[in-house]
């Protein structure tokens, strides 16, 4: 058979594979491309930026867990205007597309990076709304509907690139926050980011990180990631790209039957620098031993039981 389809389009933007890498654990792509070739993956996303550079969180501000880790680095990044200076030149020399995670603790923080980021090339923009939202009683932006979609529709008004709403789990209705997402106009939604939780050093009394609390992330959230994916898949329109303890590709390959059109990996990156090449080889091979001719056919194709 030909070479099976492996491209997937969010608005006006098509990657070239489903394979992207997640925020916050691949940097800006340069330590990772002396190990592997950054052509190969569908998108890189950025660390996560904010207006001004941040120094993030005191330490300790990372936690082992069985099957994964606590995090608390706080955003730690050098700003958006040093991204644009030091990093975008490096990342355009490659064919994946490039993929600002944007960070704000108000909404106009959110407007302003997108106004400087817009003449930029920058492909898409994956709006982070699981960070404090000061003005508003320090909660997520994520927390509602209503917050989420007024948030979605501000950015939609003003952006040039399609733009990926990245959602938090810490909700009690995930189906609720995805809508709200898609009514303002998002190009797709990014699920799940971490989940909030804690670690207690039994010697002294504390939490072990200096913020108390974190955000788990690696392979122990992926059942849950799997099903936030299967629940959104039928309740929007609009491609989703599913996230949280991807390791191998029979990993990969639960998102997309639960209804991703793309994956981001994270966490496993510290263990295997590799992991995002070997899938992106594993998934080529896996359609043609499968004769599977477009990955398409593989998203949401979950058949349950009766």
């Amino acid at each position: 058979m030909l070479k099976p389809n492996l491209s997937i389009t969010i608005g006006d933007v098509t990657l070239n594979n489903p394979i992207i890498t997640a925020s916050g654990t691949f940097g800006f792509g340069r330590e990772y491309g002396e190990y592997i070739d950054l052509n190969q993956l569908g998108g890189i996303a950025v660390k996560g930026l904010t207006l001004e550079p941040r120094l993030g969180n005191k330490t300790p501000r990372i936690a082992e867990t069985p099957s994964g880790i606590l995090n608390s680095v706080g955003l730690e990044n050098p700003g958006v205007k040093a991204f644009i200076k030091n990093e975008i030149p490096f990342l355009t020399q490659y064919d994946s597309k490039i993929i600002a995670n944007i960070a704000g603790s108000t909404v106009d923080d959110y407007l302003k990076m997108v106004e400087i980021l817009n003449d930029t090339l920058v492909d898409l923009f994956e709006i982070n709304l699981s960070c404090p939202n000061v003005r508003e009683g320090c909660l997520a932006f994520g927390s509602s509907k209503d917050g989420v979609y007024r948030v979605t529709k501000a950015i939609k008004e003003i952006a040039k690139k399609p733009i990926i709403i990245k959602l938090t789990p810490n909700v009690t209705d995930i189906t609720s926050i995805a809508l709200g997402a898609q009514e303002g106009g998002a190009d797709a939604i990014s699920l799940i980011n971490t989940i909030t939780g804690m670690k207690i050093d039994i010697k002294t009394k504390k939490p072990v990180l200096h913020n108390n609390t974190g955000g788990l992330s690696g392979p122990c959230i992926r059942p849950i990631a799997v099903r936030m994916v299967h629940q959104v898949y039928q309740t929007v329109d609009i491609p989703i790209i599913g996230m949280g303890g991807i390791t191998n590709l029979e990993d990969a390959l639960e998102f997309f039957i639960a209804g991703a059109s793309a994956v981001m990996i994270g966490t496993y990156h510290f263990m295997d620098p590799y992991v995002s090449e070997k899938v992106t080889i594993d998934l080529l091979k896996y359609l043609v031993d499968n004769n599977i001719s477009d990955i398409k056919q593989l998203i949401g194709s979950l058949i349950l039981h009766e």
